[in-house]
């Protein structure tokens, strides 16, 4: 058996586990967040399931890189599991990554490649906000002259700035919620373009379709 079956083998047997550590990930993140009346047992609980989902991350990055034989051209060329790895922010995105393999098993995906890429959008976007918000959040309810103070407030705030209008009724004062802030403004950006993109690229083989069945001279 070679590395590439190998590693197929391996990377088709822990699509699932990892999409539910990333769920359990975020469900602990937000409960430990948010549950201000916790008691230590469970926000210890809470910080258990938090490490081990990074070790279940860790330990899976590893088998891979060895598996693949590539060395320094594996980080390169999974870029995006590297920072999944790195940025505890994007770890949702493991879900997204899970759900288009389950489609994949299946044949012939359900869905135009306009729609998937709607779809994932839609998700990511969903998944990467809440995090971000969480994120967000942590670092300022408690800073001096926050005016992120409610957990509404990051939601709102996560809005405005993945739909890149910027209100600035509240906005992020500490550095760490500013460098959140331009994580989450690329991420913005990136999506909405996708999204935009995809779209006008939909509508323009829509008219395109319509003008090939027109009968001439019509």
């Amino acid at each position: 058996m070679d590395d590439d079956t190998r590693k197929a083998r391996w990377e088709r047997s822990t699509e699932v586990p990892l999409a539910v550590a990333s769920m359990l990930f975020l469900a602990a993140y937000a409960v430990r967040i948010l549950a201000h009346g916790l008691s230590g047992d469970w926000k210890d609980l809470c910080l258990a399931v938090l490490f081990a989902a990074w070790a279940l991350f860790a330990v899976d990055y590893a088998v891979r890189w060895w598996l693949s034989g590539e060395r320094l051209r594996f980080v390169r060329t999974h870029w995006l599991d590297t920072l999944v790895l790195v940025l505890p922010l994007l770890r949702p995105l493991r879900v997204v990554k899970a759900y288009e393999a389950v489609q994949r098993r299946h044949g012939e995906p359900r869905l135009a490649l306009h729609a998937r890429v709607m779809v994932y959008a839609g998700l990511s976007t969903t998944l990467l906000g809440f995090a971000g918000a969480l994120s967000v959040y942590h670092v300022e309810y408690t800073a001096p002259g926050a005016t992120i103070k409610t957990f509404g407030d990051a939601v709102w705030w996560t809005c405005a700035t993945f739909a890149t209008v910027g209100y600035g009724d509240v906005v992020p004062i500490t550095p760490l919620g500013r460098l959140i802030a331009v994580g989450m403004m690329a991420i913005g950006l990136a999506l909405l373009g996708a999204v935009t993109g995809t779209f006008a690229s939909w509508l323009l083989q829509v008219f395109a379709r319509e003008d090939d069945e027109r009968p001439p001279g019509i």
